[in-house]
């Protein structure tokens, strides 16, 4: 659970200061941080099954960097879609305390299925969304065990894991190593510095503060423009007096942007009963 792998912990750190773990990473609340862990624990006790193992002992054994990866779950109904999440931290770290298990939460208490990644860090965009991709193809088969539908998933990442969540959106699981699976109904991006664009891109909700020096807003807007000019349907947000790394954006004027990102989800899932791109691609 914890950002990085293979280094030594202070086991008696407390949990108000665990943002010095998440050195990309701004507004750390700690209350969020307690309140998804704490969910985790309260899923375990119930007999529920928290994290998958999403790799064989044949590929860890081939690729021993894989040991840490796998899928955190955060349950919503039975039968809803699913989304993956993609925290970031600079390829270096896998920040899930801070931008995944509490986005996963917030997902859940609505009623919708929520997996967060932990994907190799330290080796690059490639392999981190080889790992995304891999997740992905890993869910699609042990749908029914999980009980999620696959039918309108989304991918939702910010920073580095905003890269790989549009990437696999622009470009398809194939791409990176996975099966062939449909792209997203929704790519939810927060605050990253990415700028790939694809000939046919999934419908995506953007966030960005104005005070971010990694990703400032003027980069993600020229990354907002491009699938725009192709119609590609795109929401955007940059809110006031926030820097880079805020997460849920809790007492920020970011608070409250799952909530309009999982809107601009559900939007997708009724308005196209496909893909976009895949429909697209059949004409």
């Amino acid at each position: 659970m914890l950002p990085w792998d293979g280094k030594p912990y202070d086991e008696a750190m407390p949990l108000r200061e665990i943002g010095q773990l998440l050195p990309y990473h701004s507004h750390v609340v700690v209350d969020n941080v307690v309140a998804s862990l704490n969910r985790m624990v309260d899923d375990a006790n119930a007999g529920l099954t928290v994290f998958y193992d999403s790799h064989s002992e044949t590929e860890k054994h081939a690729a021993p960097a894989l040991k840490y990866t796998g899928l955190f779950f955060f349950r919503g109904k039975p039968g809803a879609p699913f989304a993956v999440i993609a925290p970031g931290g600079g390829f270096s770290y896998v920040g899930a305390v801070h931008e995944g298990f509490p986005y996963a939460a917030e997902i859940s208490r609505r009623g919708l299925n929520a997996f967060v990644i932990k994907y190799r860090a330290g080796h690059g965009g490639s392999m981190a969304t080889e790992d995304l991709a891999s997740a992905l193809s890993y869910v699609f088969q042990n749908a029914s065990t999980m009980q999620v539908d696959t039918h309108g998933y989304s991918l939702w990442g910010s920073s580095a894991g905003a890269r790989m969540a549009a990437a696999i959106g622009s470009h398809g699981t194939v791409a990176f190593g996975g099966r062939p699976l449909p792209k997203p109904s929704a790519v939810v991006m927060a605050y990253t510095g990415h700028s790939d664009v694809a000939a046919c891109e999934p419908p995506t909700f953007v966030v960005v503060g104005d005070r971010d020096r990694i990703a400032p807003p003027a980069l993600m807007n020229t990354r907002v423009a491009a699938p725009r000019r192709i119609g590609a349907p795109v929401e955007s947000r940059v809110y006031p007096d926030v820097g880079h790394g805020f997460g849920v954006g809790h007492g920020t004027s970011a608070e409250g942007w799952i909530d309009e990102a999982v809107q601009f989800w559900k939007n997708q899932i009724r308005e196209r009963p496909e893909p976009a791109c895949e429909k697209r691609n059949d004409r």
